[in-house]
């Protein structure tokens, strides 16, 4: 890798391609905030008639706005480490060449702020948050994901927990959502905190020369992923006890089969973690989120 692929005054280039910007906003990393906000509307209990643009927009704002601005965001200031990690990536690789990939980063934040001004006054202010944690997360001076703990912790909260509460409140007329919808949004961030962590594996020679503390670094990859499969598996736990209490048993035993699921999984990953976290994650983190669905019925049900 050549030293001036990192100087953002490479003019090898004067134009990104749009296939480099999209690569750069990863499609691939939407679904998960996307998915929260729809779990969020569906727990409103509120019939989708008549509210089918806000849904819509909603959804748009959750992943190909706010989620794909953090993704510029993290690639403009991780661009040293990403040019030990993954070379290839759009900024490192010279094909978003100078200063572009700060200024997709700075026109994503905008344009998802105004489409979440015109959502709601609750879409706007959660959407100022989640735009908020992006650039505390990656952006000097604070650069949460410097430290693990802080950095998976700012991304679950930010993908699950306010993505859902948002669902909720904007298909609520901008109602405060209700204590069990938060209760399990709440749960599910604590989940996704686990989730991040298996981000982290691909990463660790970078995250130590560039000295950040991913919980791999900090932990080692044992201690990281048997701390990413807790994570994952006792806030589920919680909410297959509170569902009983719901009087809700078959939705408790639907989400205590799907954990029994990922359980088998997180085996097979623990014995190999940095080889196995991708199939983990492609594999087990949808059985996570499908009862994630199944108690966003189950709020919704209450009402």
């Amino acid at each position: 890798m050549e030293l001036s692929r990192l100087n953002p005054m490479n003019l090898s280039r004067t134009w990104p391609s749009g296939a480099a910007v999209l690569e750069l906003l990863k499609p691939i990393t939407w679904f998960p905030p996307m998915w929260a906000f729809a779990c969020g509307a569906i727990a409103a209990g509120v019939a989708f008639s008549g509210h089918w643009l806000v849904l819509v927009a909603g959804i748009i704002l959750a992943g190909p706005m706010v989620c794909a601005a953090s993704q510029a965001v993290n690639d403009w200031f991780d661009r040293h480490v990403d040019a030990i990690n993954e070379p290839q990536r759009p900024i490192p690789s010279g094909r978003m060449p100078g200063y572009w990939g700060l200024y997709v980063a700075l026109a994503w934040t905008g344009l998802s702020a105004l489409l979440g001004y015109f959502i709601s006054p609750w879409a706007f202010i959660a959407t100022l948050l989640g735009l908020i944690l992006a650039w505390l997360y990656s952006a000097p001076p604070f650069r949460l994901k410097q430290n693990g703990w802080w950095g998976n912790a700012a991304c679950g909260f930010a993908y699950e927990g306010i993505a859902w509460f948002t669902g909720t409140a904007v298909m609520m007329g901008d109602a405060m959502p209700s204590k069990p919808s938060i209760m399990l949004a709440v749960l599910y961030s604590i989940g996704a905190h686990g989730i991040m962590t298996l981000n982290d594996f691909k990463a660790i020679d970078g995250d130590r020369q560039m000295g950040v503390r991913s919980l791999p670094v900090q932990l080692g990859v044992r201690g990281a992923a048997l701390n990413a499969c807790c994570l994952m598996l006792l806030p589920q736990a919680l909410i297959v006890m509170i569902l009983f209490t719901w009087d809700m048993p078959w939705r408790a035993l639907t989400i205590g089969i799907l954990m029994i699921g990922q359980f088998a999984m997180m085996v097979y990953f623990l014995r190999d973690p940095i080889k196995r976290a991708l199939f983990l994650s492609g594999f087990g983190v949808p059985l996570f989120v499908s009862g994630m669905m199944v108690s966003a019925f189950a709020v919704a049900n209450l009402h």
